[in-house]
């Protein structure tokens, strides 16, 4: 029997679920924002021809949803907390039969809302396929692989007592073996600053292609993630990893507080890719920087600053549902 085996993002995919943001407390005067940025991300998915599965909490988020999105956009009333379908939704296989399920803390302890732990086994059950759980926690955000077995993660995030204290370095990159088929394994350090998921990955780097992995460098002296970007690249190089540089965001504060603002946070799907964008200097050279890696597919920068007030940026509110290998 092969291996199970977790395909890459650039990989065709059936649908999208996106999560559609309901919790006042989460986005503190910024819900209707936040829910308005969402629907923009949703829209320009369906008008591309890919299906979109909006997730909305009750009636009267789903008539809120409704107003926003085209009805190209399919709407699904279910049970949810917080919107980050990477880390709750399901981790589809490459065979779109069966799918993972880890086990989910609140990102530490931190964020614990009801519906956050079953919504992945239901989404992936309700589509028909084959659910696993397996005995450990992680969330999607923290790994990304580029569909040979290899996969990038940080130190900050696997190896944070807050998630499976008992488990090593060596156990942990046996499990993404065994359950994901990550058969190698490369460690970043920390992730961006005042990150709420500990340092996900999905912030910092991303592969791009068998090998080639797109990595942030800072764009001033006053860059908050400098160092935290250097040493990324150093890790990767000595990984053998090729890398394409994409400018960050630079300093983005609201209140006096560094916020995690990165174009990392894009969405691959089938026929697009979308850039999350902050109303930075760099945001134009940062969407140009993402299209450049991509040029079968439209590459759209959308604003996300609200959304990014709720602690994650597009990537985290998605998770794809793959075509069968």
């Amino acid at each position: 029997m092969s291996k199970p085996v977790m395909p890459p993002e650039w990989h065709p995919q059936r649908w999208l679920w996106i999560g559609f943001p309901h919790d006042a407390d989460e986005w503190p005067g910024k819900l209707g924002r936040a829910q308005e940025q969402i629907a923009a991300f949703a829209n320009a998915v369906a008008e591309s021809g890919q299906e979109v599965r909006l997730l909305v909490r009750d009636a009267a988020n789903e008539a809120r949803a409704r107003e926003l999105t085209s009805s190209a956009v399919r709407l699904e009333r279910r049970v949810y907390g917080d919107v980050w379908l990477r880390d709750t939704g399901p981790l589809v296989l490459a065979d779109g039969r069966a799918a993972l399920r880890f086990g989910f803390n609140g990102w530490g302890g931190k964020y614990l809302m009801p519906g956050d732990e079953s919504i992945g086994g239901e989404l992936a059950r309700d589509a028909g396929l084959a659910v696993t759980t397996a005995d450990w926690i992680l969330e999607g955000g923290a790994i990304d692989g580029d569909g040979t077995g290899l996969v990038v993660t940080t130190e900050q995030c696997l190896l944070n007592p807050n998630r499976n204290p008992r488990l090593s370095r060596q156990e942990i990159e046996g499990r993404l073996a065994i359950d994901l088929g990550f058969d190698r394994v490369l460690w970043l350090g920390e992730g961006l600053v005042n990150d709420h998921t500990d340092g996900h990955v999905d912030n910092l780097a991303r592969f791009v292609a068998p090998n080639r992995m797109a990595l942030l460098v800072a764009t001033g002296p006053d860059d908050p993630n400098a160092a935290i970007y250097a040493d990324a690249h150093e890790r990767a190089r000595g990984f053998g990893v090729a890398i394409a540089e994409i400018p960050s965001p630079g300093r983005i504060e609201w209140g006096g507080a560094v916020q995690p603002a990165s174009y990392m946070n894009f969405v691959i799907t089938t026929r697009l890719v979308v850039v999350p964008v902050f109303g930075s200097a760099h945001d134009a050279d940062g969407v140009a920087a993402v299209a450049a890696l991509f040029p079968g597919r439209q590459t759209l920068g959308l604003m996300a600053d609200a959304v990014l007030a709720g602690g994650g940026g597009f990537h985290c509110a998605s998770q794809q549902m793959p075509v069968a290998i």
